[in-house]
């Protein structure tokens, strides 16, 4: 399901195979995607993405966040984005990774669009568990363990059926071996000026999300006048759907002629 203006056509095509070749503008230098990941993921959980984008030609930075702060989270991507990132940048978080780019990506001059999946885009002044209760409480929630450090684990017993319920059992055991938990603080903390009011914007929105209620993904995406698609995908969708995914990167870019 397809909504918004521009949307995917002319600019990617989801195929079956995968994400389809487009010619690209003559003399101009692809843009740089910069990739953040979510709770209890690291970088790694965009490397079906990423292989996807490198076969197109673009370079690819995948940040590994503290996951101690939003303001550690975000202080951390904007020195990647100054130090590593060089030109037209397209950000794209997943999960917790839509907060941290929402407000990292604020005042970033390279930055050309950003992209959601399956993701936070809060306002300036909202929390994640703010917009949480807003919606009726997803099930996959209730399976966060707080351990005496204030961080937040996933049982992982709950990742194959709440997290990631649409890839193998065996990578969503991989999935849950090497999590990496997050600070508890992180969905209290105070979001600040949203990058998606000025920058162009594309979401995708999993229907069968189980740690984001899909309608708040909607509200989020609609908010922001995203470019929007529904995917039947569960919360890991870079996993998942790494296509779609990766399509949704390929659009923002050709939309800003990188």
């Amino acid at each position: 399901m397809l909504r918004g203006t521009a949307a995917l056509a002319g600019a990617a095509v989801v195929t079956t195979s995968g994400l389809a070749p487009a010619a690209h503008a003559t003399g101009h230098r692809k843009a740089t995607v910069l990739l953040v990941h979510g709770a209890w993921v690291d970088g790694s959980s965009w490397n079906a993405v990423i292989a996807i984008l490198q076969r197109h030609g673009y370079t690819v930075v995948a940040v590994q966040l503290p996951l101690t702060s939003l303001p550690d989270d975000v202080a951390w991507t904007r020195h990647v984005l100054a130090e590593r990132v060089h030109g037209p940048t397209v950000m794209a978080g997943h999960s917790y990774g839509g907060a941290v780019i929402s407000e990292a990506a604020a005042g970033a001059a390279d930055v050309v669009g950003l992209v959601y999946a399956s993701a936070f885009a809060p306002d300036e002044g909202e929390t994640l568990g703010g917009l949480n209760a807003g919606f009726p409480a997803p099930p996959g929630l209730a399976h966060a363990q707080p351990d005496s450090l204030g961080n937040l684990w996933f049982d992982p017993a709950a990742i194959p059926t709440n997290f990631a319920q649409d890839i193998p059992v065996a990578d969503a055991g991989v999935l849950a071996a090497t999590q990496k938990p997050i600070a508890a603080r992180c969905f209290g903390d105070l979001a600040g000026p949203a990058a998606w009011r000025t920058l162009p914007s594309w979401a995708l929105v999993s229907t069968e999300d189980r740690m984001i209620n899909p309608d708040l993904e909607r509200f989020m995406a609609a908010r922001a006048h995203s470019t929007t698609i529904e995917v039947r995908s569960s919360h890991a969708s870079p996993a998942s759907h790494p296509d779609k995914v990766a399509a949704l990167i390929v659009a923002a870019a050709r939309a800003a002629h990188v």
